[in-house]
């Protein structure tokens, strides 16, 4: 009877091994390193498209907060680009030979006293402005440059062409004709509406 136990059990034993034997998920290798390398692929899977919300949930946020700062930063410099373009403007208005004239114009100073004075004058102006390039763009600081070097440029043609006793009226009626002699439009005019242009960008 025992003898026929121990068959028993070493027959069931063997039909084990044979199962764990030819069943290959436990023990061919190959299978279990592929099951490895499916399963590590499923968590990158997991892991890359959790990091893609993420990121993408990081990036919404990120650029919200850069807009919040962009408008607080506007509330703060807005102010002192409108008056730096104010002061810009008033600058172009006072050398605009027109307005200067009337301004400086002496009846009984020499032609080259007043060039003197005027030439003064633009500088002193361009010197009282020139922080405000700070707050203006690039193109509107090129054109306030450049129209002050041609009002000087005008002013110093319009003086040497006159005679040593001229009058600052003369000079005055030079200046003029020399302005009115430009084949392009009002340079001054022109200078104005590009500074507008640059005003209007900030809304």
């Amino acid at each position: 009877m025992t003898n026929i136990r121990e068959i028993a059990h070493f027959c069931a034993d063997r039909r084990l091994f044979d199962h764990l034997l030819t069943n290959t998920s436990y023990m061919n290798p190959i299978t279990y390193l592929l099951d490895i390398v499916k399963f590590a692929l499923a968590g990158l899977i997991v892991f890359f498209a959790a990091w893609f919300f993420v990121k993408a949930y990081l990036d919404q946020r990120f650029n919200f907060r850069m807009i919040e700062l962009k408008k607080e930063s506007l509330k703060q410099t807005l102010p002192l680009r409108l008056q730096a373009y104010e002061r810009t403007i008033l600058f172009l208005e006072r050398i605009s030979p027109p307005n200067m004239l009337l301004r400086l114009h002496v009846p009984e100073m020499s032609a080259k006293e007043m060039q003197k004075i005027i030439i003064a004058d633009i500088r002193a102006e361009y010197q009282h402005n020139i922080s405000q390039q700070l707050y203006v763009s690039a193109t509107t600081w090129m054109v306030v440059k450049k129209i002050k070097d041609d009002t000087v440029s005008i002013v110093n043609s319009a003086g040497g062409a006159l005679p040593e006793n001229a009058s600052a009226a003369d000079l005055s009626r030079s200046i003029l004709v020399h302005l009115a002699g430009l084949e392009s439009e009002n340079p001054y005019d022109v200078a104005l509406n590009i500074v507008k242009k640059d005003v209007q960008a900030l809304f």
